[in-house]
């Protein structure tokens, strides 16, 4: 089977290469940019280009017989500054690739939605693939809208598709810019020797799923015959203080400073608990979540410490 793979180059979607790979699929990765942390895959098809630019797509689709689409062009924390973008950049965009993949003939797709925006405020604890959505930014509104396009898809013309509603992805090569995942941008702000802030104190809790267990998931399930959407976490709920415990582990096991986190006043939307029931990927799928977070941590800070570039010497200034 050959595979596009929509987000190639991203975090995510350079551990999804590998599981591809790794699994003998011939693999052709399209994105706007080349991966920031590695060179090139060996064997891996590169193609670049936007997704909302119909001819490349086409270009790119050339050939394969499935999808996985990991690309998004905002993230929650800015997708309400301009939901116009949010909206033409990803929803539109992704009923054109719909529109393509009906035409030339490409019936199935997995598609990364979001746990985390799609559900909500919960009224459940965990909360299940059947909870009501009602989302509360414009990413999550997006991804709903998205998942009713693919399953009109599937109903009208036999798309088989599986909408995967992830956590708080975390793992190596999660990017430092700190505007999406609390794990990595503490490893790099604390390899940096920058403080890190939580908002509020530090009783929010989360689900955290390590990139390698969703990347997993994501080739088992364009490998299976499900169809529907499925939660992809843990299963298992950690607060921001015992996620700030957990580094602090890591960091002193290698000879780092103890973490002390600068608390600052809290966010009104933030959720006090989302945590994902997989209980559906479990059975239908066959995946279990197989990283511990705490050796994910370790993992990740590592990866973190071998990337970060040394502060510059007085001989370094310009």
């Amino acid at each position: 089977m050959k595979v596009l793979l929509i987000g190639g180059c991203g975090f995510i979607g350079s551990h999804v290469i590998d599981h591809l790979v790794a699994q003998g699929l011939q693999v052709r990765v399209y994105d706007r940019q080349p991966e920031r942390f590695r060179p090139p895959v060996p064997g891996v098809d590169y193609r670049m280009g936007d997704l909302a630019d119909t001819t490349q797509l086409y270009e790119a689709a050339n050939g394969v017989q499935a999808i996985i689409h990991l690309a998004s062009t905002t993230v929650p924390s800015t997708a309400n500054l301009n939901p116009v973008a949010d909206i033409t950049g990803n929803l539109i965009a992704t009923v054109r690739l719909l529109e393509m993949m009906r035409a030339t003939d490409i019936r199935k797709l997995v598609y990364l939605s979001s746990g985390g925006t799609v559900y909500g405020v919960p009224e459940t604890d965990p909360v299940a693939e059947t909870h009501p959505l009602h989302p509360i930014n414009s990413y999550g509104i997006v991804k709903v809208a998205i998942e009713n396009y693919l399953f009109m898809e599937h109903k009208l013309h036999g798309l088989q598709h599986v909408i995967l509603r992830a956590s708080n992805p975390y793992g190596p090569r999660q990017g430092h810019t700190g505007i999406q995942g609390i794990i990595g941008t503490h490893l790099w702000r604390i390899a940096r020797n920058e403080p890190i802030e939580v908002w509020g104190d530090g009783s929010v809790v989360r689900d955290f799923i390590h990139v390698r267990d969703l990347a997993r998931l994501c080739v088992k399930a364009i490998l299976s015959e499900v169809t529907g959407c499925f939660n992809a976490g843990s299963g298992e709920g950690t607060s921001v203080n015992q996620i700030v415990e957990a580094i602090n582990r890591s960091v002193r096991a290698t000879g780092g400073a103890p973490v002390t986190p600068i608390y600052k006043p809290g966010r009104s939307f933030d959720v006090p608990r989302v945590v994902l029931d997989i209980t559906r990927a479990r059975s239908e799928i066959g995946w279990a979540p197989e990283i511990g977070l705490q050796d994910g941590i370790d993992d990740s800070w590592e990866w973190v410490r071998s990337h970060v570039s040394p502060p510059a010497g007085p001989a370094d200034r310009p």
